[in-house]
């Protein structure tokens, strides 16, 4: 038996996070007043990157809870003791700005309506439900889903085997009959392809070389490639670019 659904990624895979994250961080530094205490805007932008991703892994591995990662990022960006409330206000008025800049990447919409007859679909995302299931919903795919799941309430995260296994026991399907579809090459490729999911590897435009290509998930430069390779009976999809 084939492919029978496709379990998703959404941020960097289905929503585009890093222009989101990086259009709502300046304009909060810029009406917070605080874009003169860096060289550029660009020096800024990195900072909040490394920030978030050293406080994400935090998550990920269960040493802090989704709302210290995010308040924890606040203090170590600022470089200054702040109190919950104060650290998550801050967060917060950043998240207006972030949110005014959501958007799905064009090859999306495509390639749910190609695969909406010969395929079923769920979420398996590193975030906290609350967060994705609102992003989903404002970005209009909500229901698009059979079941949306996150770390934040399975209690296990991306790239471990029980994650990709949840999504699997929440469409009561076993992992050689999903296709997993994520932006990271470890954490959602190789975490897939262990898995034993039909792992595919969604790269947006980061070159990886040599040892840094993970073994195991089919590399896509475009959703628009996936009806192909699951083999959907569908004229959508587009030849591989990536051989």
């Amino acid at each position: 038996m084939g492919i029978r659904a496709v379990v998703w990624d959404v941020d960097d895979t289905l929503f585009d996070y890093t222009t989101a994250d990086r259009a709502g961080m300046r304009a909060h530094l810029a009406a917070e007043g605080l874009l003169h205490g860096y060289e550029s805007v660009e020096q800024a932008l990195v900072r909040w990157r490394e920030v978030t991703d050293r406080q994400w892994a935090r998550f990920a591995v269960g040493e802090v809870d989704f709302e210290t990662q995010r308040r924890d990022r606040v203090r170590a960006f600022l470089d200054t003791e702040l109190t919950d409330a104060e650290a998550e206000d801050w967060f917060l008025r950043y998240i207006t700005h972030y949110e005014a800049a959501w958007a799905l990447f064009p090859d999306v919409l495509p390639v749910l309506d190609a695969l909406a007859a010969s395929h079923r679909h769920a979420v398996l995302s590193n975030s906290s439900l609350v967060v994705q299931d609102r992003k989903l919903r404002m970005l209009g795919v909500h229901d698009r889903f059979e079941a949306v799941l996150c770390a934040a309430e399975l209690g296990v995260s991306k790239p471990e085997a029980g994650a990709f296994l949840a999504a699997c026991e929440a469409l009561d399907l076993a992992p050689h009959q999903v296709a997993y579809v994520g932006d990271h090459p470890e954490i959602d490729g190789r975490g897939a392809a262990d898995a034993g999911l039909l792992s595919v590897w969604i790269d947006r435009g980061a070159v990886y070389t040599g040892d840094d290509v993970p073994v195991g998930p089919h590399r896509i430069g475009s959703l628009a490639e996936l009806p192909a390779l699951l083999g959907a009976d569908t004229r959508f999809g587009a030849p591989s670019t990536f051989r």
